[in-house]
């Protein structure tokens, strides 16, 4: 059966893209779809893809950012179930098979992940009790942090339907703005097993490039209180969280008198410090 297409982003990873897609060709399932959504390399890495990955579908996607590149390999894709890979990781030969089989004992799931190993600088590192992965109803296990890696999931395409794409608008966290809005109204389906390895401490990760990535988490959370119908009780964790994350981001600067960003961030903490308590008082009157 025809039901699983993996959508690779990259860009100028010709030292990595080898790994990567031997990984998803030497999988022990083998009717994979494979596309690789470029985005204008300047390296050889087009010309490695072409020369050495012949069933691989190349797509020169103009549009910056891993978010459009996933969303084009989206579109792109021909079946019913979609996996992504970032370039600069890799699957355990029996990853996509295990999965697969976990959708013929649970039919209903929509959503799966694994566990992974993480290797950053060529070292084993053991992941923190905050980073552990679950199943299940995870909403509120999504807030704190990003719970879910692109790179180990398997997702029915029909949850882009009901949730929408990744957020274009978002530089980084486009991940956990999509885990968020999918697990405030779905269960997802976890395997307690490292079928994914992914590696950290290159210098073009967007995460090293960029400060503050609470900032983004913040606008990550605006947007689902402003976009999607969360009931109230999801709402006020939200909000909570947003409280949270720009408390965060206010001691920081504080430390480094860094008075450009308190002033942007101390109105927004108060604005919803306030909205939270009106919350609360509402709740109390009805009752």
């Amino acid at each position: 059966m025809e039901l699983i297409s993996v959508v690779v982003p990259t860009f100028n990873r010709a030292d990595l893209i080898r790994r990567a897609l031997n990984s998803v060709i030497n999988q022990t399932e083998n009717n994979i779809e494979i596309i690789v959504i470029d985005n204008n390399s300047t390296d050889n890495t087009q010309e490695i893809i072409k020369n050495e990955f012949p069933e691989v579908r190349l797509f020169k996607h103009d549009k910056k950012g891993v978010s459009s590149a996933r969303n084009r390999g989206i579109l792109e894709s021909t079946r019913e179930w979609i996996a992504f890979l970032d370039s600069d990781d890799e699957w355990h030969k029996e990853k996509i098979s295990i999965q697969l089989n976990e959708i013929k004992i649970n039919p209903g799931v929509k959503l799966i992940h694994t566990d992974e190993i993480w290797i950053k600088n060529g070292k084993h590192i053991n992941q923190k009790k905050k980073h552990k992965k679950s199943g299940g109803w995870i909403f509120s296990d999504c807030l704190a942090q990003c719970c879910i890696s692109p790179s180990s999931v398997i997702i029915n395409r029909k949850i882009f339907n009901d949730y929408g794409f990744f957020n274009e608008e978002l530089e980084v966290c486009e991940d956990y703005d999509l885990w968020l809005r999918i697990t405030a109204f779905e269960p997802v389906h976890y395997i307690n097993k490292k079928l994914t390895i992914k590696y950290g401490g290159h210098c073009d990760q967007l995460s090293k490039s960029l400060w503050g990535m609470d900032r983004y988490r913040i606008m990550a959370l605006e947007s689902l209180i402003y976009n999607n119908t969360i009931d109230k009780e999801k709402k006020n964790m939200v909000i909570n969280t947003i409280i949270e994350k720009l408390n965060i981001i206010i001691q920081g600067a504080k430390k480094r008198n860094n008075q450009e960003v308190l002033k942007i961030f101390i109105p927004k903490f108060m604005l919803w410090k306030k909205i939270l308590e009106n919350n609360y008082q509402d709740s109390i009157e009805k009752k």
